[in-house]
Protein backbone atom coordinates (compact mmCIF):
# COMPACT_ATOMS: atom_id res chain seq x y z
CA UNK A 1 0.00 0.00 0.00
CA UNK A 2 1.31 3.55 -0.67
CA UNK A 3 1.18 6.15 1.72
CA UNK A 4 -0.90 9.17 2.93
CA UNK A 5 -2.69 6.78 5.22
CA UNK A 6 -3.81 9.84 7.14
CA UNK A 7 -7.18 9.95 4.00
CA UNK A 8 -8.33 6.37 5.94
CA UNK A 9 -9.59 8.46 8.94
CA UNK A 10 -11.83 10.36 6.43
CA UNK A 11 -15.73 10.48 7.56
CA UNK A 12 -17.36 10.14 3.90
CA UNK A 13 -16.62 7.13 1.34
CA UNK A 14 -18.11 6.81 -1.78
CA UNK A 15 -17.02 3.59 -3.91
CA UNK A 16 -17.44 2.96 -7.40
CA UNK A 17 -19.72 -0.46 -8.20
CA UNK A 18 -18.68 -2.97 -10.69
CA UNK A 19 -14.87 -3.82 -10.74
CA UNK A 20 -14.75 -2.81 -7.12
CA UNK A 21 -17.16 -3.74 -5.01
CA UNK A 22 -17.88 -6.51 -7.29
CA UNK A 23 -15.25 -8.86 -8.58
CA UNK A 24 -14.98 -7.58 -12.60
CA UNK A 25 -17.10 -9.29 -15.61
CA UNK A 26 -17.52 -6.35 -17.60
CA UNK A 27 -15.68 -7.20 -20.56
CA UNK A 28 -16.01 -3.43 -22.15
CA UNK A 29 -14.77 -4.60 -25.59
CA UNK A 30 -17.61 -7.24 -25.91
CA UNK A 31 -19.95 -4.97 -24.99
CA UNK A 32 -19.12 -2.04 -27.16
CA UNK A 33 -19.56 -4.43 -30.29
CA UNK A 34 -23.40 -5.69 -29.11
CA UNK A 35 -24.28 -2.20 -29.45
CA UNK A 36 -22.74 -1.56 -32.50
CA UNK A 37 -19.94 0.81 -31.69
CA UNK A 38 -16.62 0.88 -34.33
CA UNK A 39 -14.03 2.77 -31.90
CA UNK A 40 -12.64 0.36 -29.58
CA UNK A 41 -11.61 2.97 -26.76
CA UNK A 42 -14.95 5.31 -27.03
CA UNK A 43 -16.67 6.28 -24.60
CA UNK A 44 -20.42 4.02 -24.25
CA UNK A 45 -22.23 6.33 -22.73
CA UNK A 46 -21.04 9.69 -24.57
CA UNK A 47 -21.76 7.36 -27.88
CA UNK A 48 -25.10 6.67 -27.09
CA UNK A 49 -25.69 10.23 -26.07
CA UNK A 50 -24.22 11.07 -29.50
CA UNK A 51 -27.42 9.63 -31.09
CA UNK A 52 -30.77 10.44 -32.41
CA UNK A 53 -33.44 9.59 -29.80
CA UNK A 54 -35.00 6.64 -31.15
CA UNK A 55 -31.84 4.69 -31.84
CA UNK A 56 -30.03 5.92 -28.89
CA UNK A 57 -33.41 4.53 -26.89
CA UNK A 58 -32.93 0.82 -28.35
CA UNK A 59 -28.87 0.56 -27.89
CA UNK A 60 -29.84 2.48 -24.15
CA UNK A 61 -32.54 -0.57 -23.83
CA UNK A 62 -29.61 -3.10 -25.08
CA UNK A 63 -27.34 -1.70 -22.69
CA UNK A 64 -29.32 -2.33 -19.58
CA UNK A 65 -30.23 -6.30 -21.07
CA UNK A 66 -26.39 -6.76 -20.91
CA UNK A 67 -25.91 -5.33 -17.41
CA UNK A 68 -29.03 -7.09 -16.16
CA UNK A 69 -26.75 -10.07 -17.62
CA UNK A 70 -23.31 -9.26 -15.95
CA UNK A 71 -24.97 -8.79 -12.43
CA UNK A 72 -25.91 -11.99 -12.20
CA UNK A 73 -22.87 -13.39 -13.14
CA UNK A 74 -20.79 -11.06 -10.64
CA UNK A 75 -20.14 -11.51 -7.01
CA UNK A 76 -18.32 -9.18 -3.83
CA UNK A 77 -15.42 -8.51 -4.23
CA UNK A 78 -13.28 -10.00 -1.09
CA UNK A 79 -12.88 -7.46 1.77
CA UNK A 80 -15.88 -5.64 0.72
CA UNK A 81 -17.98 -6.70 3.62
CA UNK A 82 -15.42 -6.90 5.86
CA UNK A 83 -14.59 -3.53 4.48
CA UNK A 84 -18.16 -1.39 5.19
CA UNK A 85 -18.95 -2.88 8.25
CA UNK A 86 -15.21 -1.33 9.77
CA UNK A 87 -16.21 1.85 7.96
CA UNK A 88 -20.31 1.71 9.56
CA UNK A 89 -19.12 0.84 12.87
CA UNK A 90 -17.12 3.65 12.80
CA UNK A 91 -19.80 6.02 11.95
CA UNK A 92 -18.65 7.05 8.46
CA UNK A 93 -21.47 7.87 5.63
CA UNK A 94 -21.02 5.25 2.57
CA UNK A 95 -21.94 5.42 -0.89
CA UNK A 96 -22.25 3.89 -4.90
CA UNK A 97 -21.19 6.67 -7.74
CA UNK A 98 -22.08 4.43 -10.84
CA UNK A 99 -21.94 4.59 -14.30
CA UNK A 100 -24.80 1.82 -14.00
CA UNK A 101 -28.39 2.82 -13.34
CA UNK A 102 -29.81 3.22 -9.62
CA UNK A 103 -32.11 0.02 -10.25
CA UNK A 104 -29.41 -2.01 -11.61
CA UNK A 105 -27.18 -0.87 -8.69
CA UNK A 106 -29.42 -1.95 -5.93
CA UNK A 107 -30.24 -4.84 -8.02
CA UNK A 108 -26.54 -6.00 -8.20
CA UNK A 109 -26.15 -5.48 -4.82
CA UNK A 110 -28.51 -7.43 -3.80
CA UNK A 111 -27.49 -10.15 -6.16
CA UNK A 112 -24.00 -10.02 -4.16
CA UNK A 113 -25.39 -9.81 -0.66
CA UNK A 114 -23.97 -6.22 0.16
CA UNK A 115 -27.70 -4.23 -0.37
CA UNK A 116 -28.06 -4.08 3.27
CA UNK A 117 -24.92 -1.59 3.83
CA UNK A 118 -26.78 1.38 1.35
CA UNK A 119 -29.90 3.45 1.12
CA UNK A 120 -31.34 3.75 -2.27
CA UNK A 121 -30.84 7.43 -1.82
CA UNK A 122 -27.14 6.89 -1.19
CA UNK A 123 -26.69 4.98 -4.76
CA UNK A 124 -26.36 7.43 -7.40
CA UNK A 125 -26.41 6.07 -11.18
CA UNK A 126 -26.21 7.68 -14.72
CA UNK A 127 -29.51 9.06 -14.33
CA UNK A 128 -29.81 11.11 -10.69
CA UNK A 129 -26.20 12.76 -11.90
CA UNK A 130 -24.28 13.27 -14.84
CA UNK A 131 -21.88 10.52 -15.57
CA UNK A 132 -18.22 10.38 -14.02
CA UNK A 133 -16.07 11.58 -14.17
CA UNK A 134 -18.56 14.81 -13.99
CA UNK A 135 -18.53 15.49 -10.61
CA UNK A 136 -21.92 16.01 -9.67
CA UNK A 137 -22.57 12.58 -8.79
CA UNK A 138 -19.75 13.46 -5.86
CA UNK A 139 -21.51 17.00 -5.13
CA UNK A 140 -25.38 15.41 -4.60
CA UNK A 141 -24.15 12.74 -2.49
CA UNK A 142 -21.91 15.79 -0.33
CA UNK A 143 -24.92 18.05 -0.41
CA UNK A 144 -26.80 15.53 1.08
CA UNK A 145 -24.77 14.33 4.03
CA UNK A 146 -24.04 17.92 4.30
CA UNK A 147 -20.07 17.39 4.33
CA UNK A 148 -17.31 18.24 2.56
CA UNK A 149 -14.80 16.87 -0.18
CA UNK A 150 -12.04 17.63 2.36
CA UNK A 151 -13.56 14.91 4.40
CA UNK A 152 -14.68 12.39 1.63
CA UNK A 153 -13.02 9.31 -0.48
CA UNK A 154 -13.81 8.77 -3.75
CA UNK A 155 -12.67 4.31 -3.92
CA UNK A 156 -12.45 3.03 -7.48
CA UNK A 157 -11.01 0.32 -9.72
CA UNK A 158 -10.72 2.61 -13.27
CA UNK A 159 -9.61 6.39 -14.79
CA UNK A 160 -13.29 7.86 -14.29
CA UNK A 161 -13.65 6.69 -10.72
CA UNK A 162 -10.06 9.02 -9.76
CA UNK A 163 -11.02 11.89 -12.36
CA UNK A 164 -14.23 12.31 -10.42
CA UNK A 165 -12.83 12.41 -6.94
CA UNK A 166 -10.22 15.12 -8.24
CA UNK A 167 -12.78 17.21 -9.93
CA UNK A 168 -14.97 17.11 -7.23
CA UNK A 169 -11.69 17.87 -4.68
CA UNK A 170 -12.00 14.17 -2.61
CA UNK A 171 -8.84 11.99 -1.90
CA UNK A 172 -8.79 8.57 -4.06
CA UNK A 173 -8.05 5.15 -3.65
CA UNK A 174 -7.38 3.07 -6.54
CA UNK A 175 -8.27 -0.46 -6.34
CA UNK A 176 -6.18 -2.65 -8.98
CA UNK A 177 -5.80 -6.69 -8.61
CA UNK A 178 -3.20 -6.90 -11.31
CA UNK A 179 -1.22 -4.11 -8.94
CA UNK A 180 -0.54 -2.42 -12.20
CA UNK A 181 -1.69 1.18 -10.56
CA UNK A 182 -1.65 2.91 -13.88
CA UNK A 183 -2.40 6.37 -12.63
CA UNK A 184 -0.35 7.25 -9.64
CA UNK A 185 -0.62 11.26 -9.76
CA UNK A 186 -4.82 10.19 -9.65
CA UNK A 187 -4.14 8.67 -6.52
CA UNK A 188 -3.72 9.26 -3.16
CA UNK A 189 -3.93 5.70 -1.78
CA UNK A 190 -3.51 2.42 -3.80
CA UNK A 191 -4.84 -0.93 -2.99
CA UNK A 192 -4.08 -4.28 -4.75
CA UNK A 193 -7.80 -5.44 -2.49
CA UNK A 194 -10.32 -4.09 -0.22
CA UNK A 195 -9.39 -6.96 1.66
CA UNK A 196 -6.07 -4.98 2.51
CA UNK A 197 -7.83 -1.42 2.91
CA UNK A 198 -9.90 -3.19 5.64
CA UNK A 199 -6.92 -4.49 7.15
CA UNK A 200 -5.26 -1.40 7.14
CA UNK A 201 -8.25 0.57 8.57
CA UNK A 202 -8.50 -1.81 11.27
CA UNK A 203 -4.51 -1.36 12.20
CA UNK A 204 -4.71 2.38 11.70
CA UNK A 205 -7.91 3.54 12.67
CA UNK A 206 -9.97 3.88 15.94
CA UNK A 207 -13.18 1.90 15.64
Amino acid sequence: MTVNHHILNRRCWIFDLDGTLTLPVHDFPAIRSALGMIEADSDILQFLASLPSAEAAARHARLIEIEYELAARTAAAPGAGRLLDRLLRRGARIGILTRNTREIALHTLGQIGLDGYFTSADVLGRDEAAPKPHPEGIEKLLAAWENVPDETVMVGDYLFDLQVGRAAGTATIHVDSSCAFRWPELADLAVATLEELAEAIANDVPA
